[in-house]
This record gives structure tokens, C-alpha cells and sequence, in this order.
């Protein structure tokens, strides 16, 4: 079953990169590939970065700076008609991505005699005329393997303060909140400090990044001003544990996604991930700080 499952997300996986290659010059919403590959939008970027190593944005850029190569060195188009075709709407915009990728300005590039040579991709995909993907491998990460348990979820009644932004802006949420539940004896020694993850950082705008800080409550407990009241239901739940910062939680997503989830015959349920907080960040230095990360699963 482990060996089927996993090669079922790559066919679908591998279906989404053909998609992209055939419509290369179309806005590719997330929600068209998703469906392309049978993946609920809520958690088909996670899927699609751990398997493929980047970004569906950071892939779709590379692409159209990989055909521009190609019609630089084949062709004698216009560099600025060039750039529109890739996506830039500016020749400056277009050259200072070009230079990155390829160490050079197009013109350059292009009156230069040596042989094309691809950038390095981590699946080893590029772009193809045809449509080609025989050469998808997906990405493997280095290091130990990822580990995760099916758990269940009790049905929770949670008090939160809501951060909308940046998630390494989200302390003025937890100061909120802690400010609030303190005073009305709700920090006990028990008490569990939980994120709600609404948004994928790697889908929507920063400034549209919805968090909630979170602590259980009793059913007598009611919210007020900017505390709010809600229950997470009860569900199954693959959980991992990510050891360090923060601000690497994304890569401990990625490797959920792309090892663990392929060979468990499980699919992600449309729902917000979890984090559960086992230790502080005000006691705790940063390379020792313990996560738990909760994805939904089917039921």
C-alpha cells in the first residue's frame, strides 16, 4: 500500500507539472492545479513544494526564465518582447531575474558562444518545448527522516486573539491574549499554548496571513473586545515534531508533506493545521524549541 500511495502523489504530482508546462503562458491559479492533481487547495502547495522542492511560484518563474534562455540563444526577438512573454512587464524587472538565474544580463546571454546550460532544479524538471516530464525526480531531503503519528483531536474550546500579518509579527497576539487570561486564572499549570494556522505563507500575501493565538477554556468562559471564542472539532491528525525555530516550521511542513504523507495512504483534510507550543520561547533558546505540527486528515 506505502509503495502504490507514493507513487499515486507522484503520477498526480508529475500530472500538475505537465499542466504547467502545456499553460505556461496562463495565470495557473492554485486552485486549477489542485483540482488538476486531485489535492484539496487547502494543503496542495505544502504537497507540491515538499515533492518538487520549490515553490509553485518560485517553479511557474523559473519556467518562463528557462524559455526566455532558450529564445535568446534560438532566436532574434526582441529582449523586451522576450520579457512580456516571461511575465515582466518591465525590461529591468526582467534582466535583474535573468542575471539571477543565469548570472548574466540577457543580452549578454545571448551574444555570448557558450552552450545553454539549465539552472539547477531540486526535481530536476525544466522547461520542455513538448511538455516532457520523464526526467521528474521528486526531491528528497537530506538528514533524518521524517516522523509522524496518527492522532485524534478532542473537540477543544479555545480563547484567541487574532494576528493578521507576518507570522514572526504574531507575539503582540500572544501578549494579548496572555495579558487577558492571566488575570482571570486561566494559565494554569495544564494549559496548552496552540496556533491556528489559517493560511499557507507561501499562497496568500504576508499581509493577509491569518494566525490565532490559543489557550483552552471551560464552557463558562466568554470572550471580550478583541478575544474571541471558538471550537476546534474533533478529527484525526498527522502529527510531527519540529525541533528549532520558528521561522523553520515551513520546512518541517514541506518534509510532512512530501515523505510522510505519500507513503501513509492518507489524505489532508480541508481544515487549518495546529501547532502546539511544549515549550517557550521566553525560557527556550531558539534551537531548542519543541513544536508539534497537526495536519488534518481524511477521517
Amino acid at each position: 500500500m506505502s509503495a502504490e500511495t507514493r507513487d499515486s502523489y507522484q503520477e498526480r504530482i508529475l500530472r500538475v507539472l505537465v499542466h504547467i508546462q502545456q499553460h505556461l503562458d496562463e495565470p495557473l491559479p492554485l486552485e486549477e492545479l489542485a483540482g488538476v492533481a486531485n489535492f484539496s487547495r487547502f494543503h496542495f502547495h505544502r504537497i507540491f513544494h515538499g515533492m518538487v522542492g520549490e515553490s509553485v511560484k518560485e517553479h511557474v518563474r523559473r519556467l518562463r526564465l528557462e524559455r526566455a534562455a532558450l529564445r535568446l540563444k534560438s532566436t532574434r526577438e526582441p529582449i523586451v518582447q522576450i520579457a512580456l512573454a516571461a511575465g515582466y512587464d518591465a525590461h529591468e524587472s526582467f534582466t535583474r531575474a535573468f542575471r539571477v538565474v543565469f548570472g548574466e544580463n540577457p543580452s549578454e546571454y545571448r551574444d555570448s558562444r557558450r552552450a545553454m546550460e539549465w539552472p539547477a532544479a531540486p526535481s530536476n524538471v525544466h522547461f520542455s518545448a513538448e511538455g516532457s516530464m520523464r526526467s521528474f525526480v521528486p526531491y528528497e531531503w537530506i538528514g533524518k527522516r521524517m516522523e509522524a503519528q496518527i492522532r485524534p483531536f478532542t473537540a477543544r474550546r479555545v480563547a484567541f486573539a487574532r494576528h493578521v500579518g507576518p507570522y514572526h509579527k504574531a507575539g503582540d497576539a500572544w501578549d494579548r491574549l496572555m495579558t487577558w487570561a492571566g488575570p482571570r486564572g486561566l494559565l494554569g499549570a495544564q494549559f496548552m499554548l496552540l496556533g491556528i494556522v489559517h493560511d499557507d505563507p507561501e499562497t496568500t500575501p504576508p499581509d493577509k496571513w491569518r494566525y490565532d493565538a490559543a489557550i483552552g477554556v471551560g464552557e463558562n468562559v466568554q470572550g471580550e473586545r478583541d478575544i474571541g471564542i471558538q471550537e476546534i472539532p474533533e478529527g484525526r491528525y498527522a502529527v510531527a515534531l519540529h525541533h528549532g525555530e520558528y521561522s523553520t516550521l515551513g520546512q518541517s511542513y514541506a518534509r510532512l508533506c512530501s515523505e510522510w504523507l505519500p507513503q501513509s495512504g492518507q489524505e489532508l483534510a480541508a481544515a487549518p493545521a495546529l501547532e502546539i507550543y511544549l515549550n517557550s520561547p521566553k525560557t527556550t533558546k531558539p534551537e531548542d524549541l519543541l513544536t508539534e505540527i497537526w495536519l488534518p486528515i481524511v477521517a
